[in-house]
């Protein structure tokens, strides 16, 4: 947890966030920034990466009075009415006073406290190049060759959980590229950039035989364990910069 030394308004700690993430210039699923206002100043920032109800009474539980996530509520498409889990999420986020916050998109890409760029430093890939939509797609070339082994241990050991490792497993590795979360899909673009291997999240029955015809390797590396990163960055990055103490609060998803 980091020291405390003040405290912000809602709106401060909106306007440091923005200027991070210049969040308005994505088109996204959700809306990005403040979801749900709360009736305090903030002290406390807790990060995480879903507005569950077990990550929000965790932020409660450490005194937080802001919380900012990589997956909040709203998302396009979804019933839109306050009824069911939603309804008792809301309730808990409006009985404690709490702010929410949520970036989908503007923290995925983010060039330095983005998921991609710290899931690379984590792993120790510096981001050689990008590409796809919003230059989601990070890679890197090894200064060695590696194999399906090496990388899938070197993953299990951070992300503590150990990939499922799909496609053409005994060739060797130079280019790795990766995108977090649910970027499985995108498997073909990592395959049009020379990559030998590709690290997401999750999996699609489809990307197994991709993965084996392309003569590549996927790592599936977990939705939740690959996003870890970016969240806990931004809320530190705010701290440091607002004055305010920062914690993060693990809902820990197998996904």
């Amino acid at each position: 947890m980091d020291p405390a030394r003040g405290t912000v308004t809602a709106a401060e700690l909106e306007k440091c966030f923005e200027e991070v993430l210049d969040a308005s210039r994505f088109a996204d699923y959700c809306p990005n920034g403040l979801q749900v206002e709360g009736d305090r100043p903030v002290a406390r920032l807790a990060s995480g990466v879903t507005a569950s109800r077990a990550f929000l009474q965790g932020a409660i539980d450490a005194g937080a009075d802001a919380v900012v996530v990589h997956h909040g509520w709203f998302w396009r498409g979804e019933d839109p009415r306050v009824v069911g889990v939603l309804r008792k999420r809301l309730r808990l986020v409006l009985g404690a006073g709490l702010h929410l916050f949520a970036y989908h998109l503007p923290l995925d890409a983010h060039a330095q406290l983005g998921n991609n760029a710290q899931l690379g430093a984590v792993l120790g890939w510096r981001v050689d190049g990008r590409a796809g939509e919003n230059g989601l797609i990070a890679w890197h070339d090894l200064p060695q060759e590696s194999g399906a082994e090496a990388i899938g241990a070197a993953l299990a050991a951070r992300l503590r959980r150990v990939p499922l490792a799909v496609g053409a497993l005994g060739r060797p590795i130079r280019r790795i590229a990766w995108c977090t979360g649910a970027a499985h899909d995108w498997l073909a673009q990592a395959i049009d950039m020379g990559a030998d291997a590709y690290v997401s999240g999750e999996i699609a029955e489809r990307t197994t035989h991709l993965a084996r015809e392309a003569g590549v390797v996927y790592f599936a590396a977990g939705h939740h364990a690959t996003e870890r990163f970016g969240v806990q960055a931004l809320g530190r990055h705010a701290a440091e910069r607002l004055g305010i103490e920062h914690v993060f609060v693990d809902d820990e998803n197998p996904v």
